[in-house]
């Protein structure tokens, strides 16, 4: 594999929804070194981000990140990635080399006109995003602080954007065998597109050193 060092930079097109998740069901896909954040009773913050990375990018490739809750460790508050989807096997092992990321490989296909996208998995169906035509605004700056875990360490980074940002509804449709089916999202929301975007994944720092070497999975706390 051949990827280059952090931080990585790209260009293209995002689609992000943010989502209100039931606090215990976030819990069981967030590692116990780490405390779920609630923004309300009994609900925490997670984000579900789509984006297509084009020419001009360090790596070309489509991703989806799943969130499912914002975390804290001492006043450090992140989101907590617990599943990650690329189509590029350099930025698969990238992320999980540089960022302790838990990338899997998956097939993405977006419309013409990227108001629908949708992922799989050898054949099976991880989620669809359908929005309506956006509403195209002004530029904007959007930044996504993260946890991760490497090995012996806990790790943050902050993935910063800057892009012309668009609003629109949308319906989120993740099937019953979705391996992140649990978290219930809601169907219905809001998705924010950005365009032209100028991403930068930041080199990731050591928070704190854990106790044991963790090998996290996200399909564990479920099976």
């Amino acid at each position: 594999m051949s990827y280059p060092p952090a931080p990585w930079k790209a260009t293209g097109f995002v689609a992000q929804s943010l989502k209100l998740i039931d606090v215990e069901k976030a819990r069981r896909f967030v590692p116990p070194e780490l405390t779920v954040v609630p923004v309300l009773p009994g609900k925490t913050l997670g984000a579900v981000y789509l984006a297509e990375y084009g020419p001009g990018s360090a790596l070309e490739y489509n991703e989806l990140i799943v969130a499912p809750a914002l975390t804290r460790r001492g006043s450090v508050i992140r989101f907590w990635i617990s599943h990650i989807y690329v189509d590029n096997p350099d930025s698969m092992a990238g992320g999980r080399e540089i960022w302790g990321l838990p990338k899997e490989i998956a097939q993405f296909t977006w419309s013409p006109d990227r108001r629908e996208i949708e992922v799989r998995q050898d054949g099976q169906r991880l989620c669809r995003l359908h929005s309506g035509q956006p509403h195209w605004l002004f530029p904007v700056p959007v930044l996504l602080p993260t946890f991760s875990i490497l090995g012996k360490d806990l790790l943050t980074f902050t993935a910063s954007l800057w892009g012309q940002m668009g609003l629109a509804g949308n319906e989120l449709d993740v099937p019953a065998d979705s391996p992140f089916a649990d978290f219930s999202l809601n169907p219905r929301g809001w998705t924010l597109f950005m365009r032209n975007v100028r991403f930068v994944a930041g080199a990731p720092r050591v928070v704190a050193p854990l106790s044991a070497h963790i090998e996290f999975s996200a399909h564990q706390p479920g099976e």
